[in-house]
């Protein structure tokens, strides 16, 4: 964080989208939406996230000079993340992001994005000092759809991997921002073989490999050397695993309304423990990535009660009263 224009110790500082979520709010007689604007973008909701269970939060973006980019900024700022590394253009609006729901509340994405403020954040603009006074350094594959962000990202990358830190990495896929689906293989390839921690969804295991989640798990431990995985199976739950250890959490039963950013929850909740044991990723043993992975699946789920993805984040006891219920609710079926 800042104070007198002097950047403090940050946990994690993300670079990438900062946009807004069009979430459909009802739907007419002819099946055309009504929507409502929440804030979003993987890296907000991640960080947010954080924010919300005592992390230190930085994010390094762009929005344009307009009425959403002002309501964006003063949203994470209310949030509790550093703002001072997000740049207003007045070129360019302020990407926008038009969400539809299943009946089961899984969403697809239409993007307004060509271009969006998000793609043009040029590495100049960055305010390093938040990296330097970072330990994760986090980014996502939207910023590597375009240039000028795929660069900005690639040498903001390097820069933090110099410079030591440790690395989270998102391979969310979102088939509609890419010109072809091998181009979106290579990038999501590039970036998994810079990262130290990784959240993939099944989904994502199964376009890159078309396999399940503990192969996807063993060929990114194998073949990327990642210290840290985890696959999130959306209602099932999510599995984590190290070079050691693994362990699996499933997810406590909700009525869903919205599954826009439970991932990016998950992400950051899981990373808000991680960062509260003090030990590095791959050090970590069965017993705490348990809790690590019980907590952040309860999060996620918890999250999808609530339209949008920064406005569900739960509070931490509500987390962690709605594990207590379940395991004695167990506990009582086992007498």
């Amino acid at each position: 964080m800042k104070r007198n224009g002097v950047c403090e110790d940050v946990d994690v500082t993300a670079l990438g989208e900062l946009l807004i979520d069009f979430a459909p709010v009802s739907t007419d007689k002819d099946g055309f939406p009504t929507m409502a604007a929440k804030p979003g973008g993987a890296p907000a909701n991640y960080l947010a996230t954080l924010a919300r269970y005592g992390a230190k939060t930085a994010l390094l973006a762009k929005v344009g000079a307009d009425a959403f980019g002002s309501m964006l900024v003063r949203t994470l700022q209310e949030a509790g993340i550093e703002t001072t590394g997000i740049v207003k253009d007045a070129s360019v609006f302020t990407t926008l992001a038009f969400v539809t729901l299943d009946k089961n509340g899984e969403r697809s994405f239409s993007f307004a994005r060509k271009p969006g403020a998000d793609t043009c954040l040029r590495y100049e603009e960055l305010d390093l000092s938040l990296i330097d006074n970072s330990k994760i350094f986090h980014f996502g594959t939207l910023s590597l759809t375009d240039e000028p962000a795929r660069e900005t990202t690639m040498k903001a990358l390097a820069y933090a991997k110099a410079a030591g830190k440790l690395i989270t990495f998102d391979p969310n896929l979102r088939a509609s921002l890419w010109s072809d689906l091998e181009e979106a293989r290579k990038w999501i390839l590039w970036g998994l073989k810079q990262a130290d921690i990784v959240k993939i969804g099944d989904e994502e295991a199964e376009f890159l490999w078309e396999c399940g989640e503990q192969e996807a798990a063993a060929r990114l431990l194998d073949e990327y050397d990642i210290k840290l995985v985890m696959v999130t199976c959306g209602p099932k739950g999510a599995y984590i695993q190290n070079n050691t250890t693994s362990a699996f959490a499933v997810c406590p039963p909700v009525t869903r309304v919205d599954t826009t950013g439970a991932g990016d929850v998950f992400g950051g909740a899981a990373v808000s423990r991680i960062l509260k044991t003090g030990k590095a990723p791959e050090e970590l043993a069965h017993e705490e990535l348990k809790k690590i992975v019980t907590f952040a699946v309860t999060a996620a789920s918890l999250s999808t009660r609530i339209p949008g993805g920064i406005p569900g984040i739960p509070c931490e006891q509500e987390v962690v009263d709605t594990i207590k219920r379940l395991s004695d609710t167990v506990s009582d079926n086992l007498r």
